[in-house]
């Protein structure tokens, strides 16, 4: 799945790019389409210098309060992938980047991708679960609904009681 997003991101996201720099360019006209992209760079630019600077002190605070800064961290992440796609030349990157990048859409890109996140983790604890069992697995067999008592192994087991003879010697 991975090859396949990297394939799609640096082979087919700059066709796409040129394909539309070139629809735009001929409705407006080349230079109005290269000042345009200027225009959406350095709008983008000072939106994620603005952005970018809340972020940290969002970041900062929650940290100084000692609260695990999970909506902080995925909103700095944002704005710094946003970021890189504003600066990066076309349409395509720069509708994304302001998706990213501004504060009254990027709750809703976190919602998405946290879901996304979510998911994919269901997904691995599935096919990892028999390897890497979770936080209440008991190896005895307890959590499992067993009959045998908690801590009590699986199978034939003989009771009795260990006896040291070793401090009886001289």
């Amino acid at each position: 799945m991975l090859a396949l997003v990297m394939v799609l991101a640096f082979l087919v996201m700059p066709i796409l790019e040129i394909y539309v720099i070139i629809q735009v360019g001929e409705v407006i006209g080349g230079w109005w389409t290269v000042a345009l992209l200027l225009v959406e760079s350095l709008l983008g630019g000072w939106i994620v210098r603005r952005e970018g600077r809340r972020a940290w002190r969002a970041l900062q605070d929650t940290l100084q309060r000692g609260v695990m800064p999970d909506r902080e961290l995925a909103d700095a992440a944002l704005v710094l992938v946003g970021g890189v796609l504003l600066l990066t030349p076309g349409f395509v990157t720069d509708f994304f980047g302001f998706l990213f990048v501004l504060p009254f859409t990027r709750p809703g890109v976190r919602r998405l991708l946290a879901a996304y996140a979510g998911r994919r983790v269901k997904i691995a604890q599935t096919r990892a679960g028999p390897m890497f069992p979770g936080p209440g697995f008991d190896p005895f067999g307890a959590a499992s609904g067993g009959s045998q008592g908690a801590g009590t192994p699986r199978g034939p087991v003989v009771r009795g009681e260990v006896v040291d003879d070793d401090e009886k010697r001289p």
